[in-house]
């Protein structure tokens, strides 16, 4: 048979098993399931249970393999994350916090099992009648969902030299690239042994939980003055400019996106009082100054709130303090390492072009500022993420201030269909056993409805520009279908988390197959 044969017989999805751990057959064949929810991120973990990310950490720094059960996750979880094995989740669904970043972390994950029950005073939860304790061993079969009382053996990943082989063909006959979504020099380098060719998404704002750094942020959104807000925000410029450098450095010259701040910023404040109390203490406040402030930032629909470039036209100097960060560290590493770095900002949450050309003037003289002050002729790019319906429908005028798209596939999936991904899988089972939806819009894209918005937006933005670079950088840049979508419709590159790089490069050699 052809290479091209070859290719195109294999099931692009089953190359997961073969980039994460599984349960040693024999001992999961005599196990019964105690429950399942969605196959959020796959691979096999075992491990003690822990509730919170902290004592997560704790007993992952003892050296136990850990379990995290939380209600769902948020950005401050991270550590925890890092030191967990497996996630469990009750709330929650494809494209939740959890399953994003445990996938982005080649963690197991099962979210949205809302039949478990946690009493984080007792340290226990309950599933289908089973009382599991803290520090009790549960197993997770990511892959299939399924939860499992005990310690079940897991057997590690192993690669071939056939899949060398099969993956250098798949390189040969695709035209797209493929890039990886990666917050860390760890996560990056994982991404680039898969074979991603580049980063099409780098959150920034996980980079701001860290112990030595909250403080800062949150003295920053406590400042009353645009003063006071940029001392804070000076602070945290070294931090930033090091996550960039790290990056740039392990990415030798590729191209890296980095996304502005995109989460609200209630996000970052302290919810506990013994955490405000130290807060006001800091800052010269009062404990109820403090907590009145943390307080006002909560919203109604906080994913439709103030968040995205909507922070950037509010306060400019958060946008002011990354493009510093971003231009000082590829310059640095330009200069110190020889590769030609050439950033690719990306604004978030654009929905109007005089909004784009707001915040991208702040961007462009701050980056100009720095190339003079550095004595540098460094080139960078401005572009936006279209994840709101309105951007793609007037994407021929966003166009003229954009010099790429990247498509937010998960927010643009929430707009267009009017639910959000977090609430959705209380209901969709529903709709998947009436057959009203064939598949799970977040795991695979709608080509119909949200895959015309891409199409349309694609073809609008080349209209105006037609050398506009264009690549998805959602969850579904890893779903096979999706990248033969966005082969059809002529974008440039798909971008997904480490793990799923392979199967985006397979995917695109068959798109090309397919299609001929």
């Amino acid at each position: 048979i052809t290479k091209e044969e070859a290719i195109a017989r294999i099931e692009a999805k089953s190359l997961d098993q073969l980039l994460h751990p599984g349960f040693d057959e024999k001992v999961l064949n005599a196990s019964t399931p105690i429950g399942s929810a969605l196959p959020a991120s796959p691979g096999a973990a075992a491990g003690r249970v822990y509730f919170t990310a902290k004592t997560a950490k704790e007993a992952g720094d003892r050296g136990e393999r850990v379990i995290l059960v939380r209600l769902e996750t948020s950005p401050e979880d991270i550590e925890g994350m890092h030191a967990s094995e497996g996630i469990l989740t009750a709330r929650g669904g494809m494209t939740s916090h959890a399953a994003v970043v445990a996938r982005g972390m080649g963690v197991a994950c099962v979210s949205g099992c809302e039949a478990v029950q946690i009493n984080e005073e007792g340290k226990y939860f309950t599933l289908n009648g089973n009382t599991i304790k803290e520090g009790e061993y549960i197993s997770l079969d990511g892959t299939a969902g399924n939860i499992y009382l005990g310690d079940i053996p897991t057997v590690e990943a192993e690669i071939s030299g056939d899949f060398d082989t099969i993956m250098k063909w798949a390189d040969e006959i695709r035209t797209m690239k493929v890039r990886t979504n990666a917050d860390t020099p760890a996560d990056a380098a994982k991404a680039i042994e898969f074979g991603a060719e580049g980063i099409g998404l780098t959150r920034t704002e996980h980079m701001f939980f860290e112990p030595d750094r909250i403080p800062k942020i949150r003295k920053m959104i406590l400042s009353k003055t645009a003063e006071a807000r940029e001392a804070a925000l000076e602070e945290l410029i070294p931090f930033q400019k090091n996550d960039f450098k790290g990056i740039y450095e392990v990415m030798e010259g590729r191209p890296v996106t980095i996304r502005f701040l995109d989460p609200p910023l209630h996000e970052f404040v302290p919810t506990a009082d013994a955490d405000i109390e130290a807060l006001a203490k800091e800052m010269g406040l009062t404990f109820e100054e403090v907590k009145a402030t943390c307080e006002s930032l909560h919203e109604f629909n906080p994913m439709m709130g103030h968040r995205g470039c909507r922070l950037a036209v509010t306060y400019p100097e958060i946008a002011r303090m990354q493009t510093r960060a971003v231009m000082e560290a590829a310059i640095e590493v330009k200069n110190e390492k020889g590769f030609n770095v050439v950033p690719e900002i990306m604004i978030p949450l654009v929905g109007e072009k005089r909004e784009l050309k707001y915040v991208k003037d702040v961007v462009v003289e701050t980056a100009e500022l720095v190339k003079k002050e550095m004595n540098s002729d460094i080139n960078y790019m401005v572009g936006t993420m279209i994840e709101i319906p309105r951007a793609a429908l007037l994407a021929d005028e966003i166009a003229e201030e954009a010099e790429f798209f990247s498509f937010g596939t998960n927010d643009l999936t929430q707009m267009t269909f009017g639910f959000s991904r977090d609430d959705a899988g209380g209901f969709l089972d529903a709709y998947y056993e009436t057959k009203i939806y064939e598949s799970d819009p977040f795991a695979r894209l709608d080509q119909e409805g949200v895959g015309q918005l891409v199409k349309m937006a694609a073809e609008k933005g080349r209209s105006t520009k037609p050398n506009l670079k264009l690549g998805i950088c959602g969850e579904h840049g890893g779903d096979p279908s999706t990248v033969e979508f966005c082969y059809k419709v002529g974008l440039d590159y798909v971008s997904c988390s480490p793990f799923r790089v392979p199967i985006a490069r397979l995917a695109a050699a068959q798109a090309v197959i397919n299609n001929k």
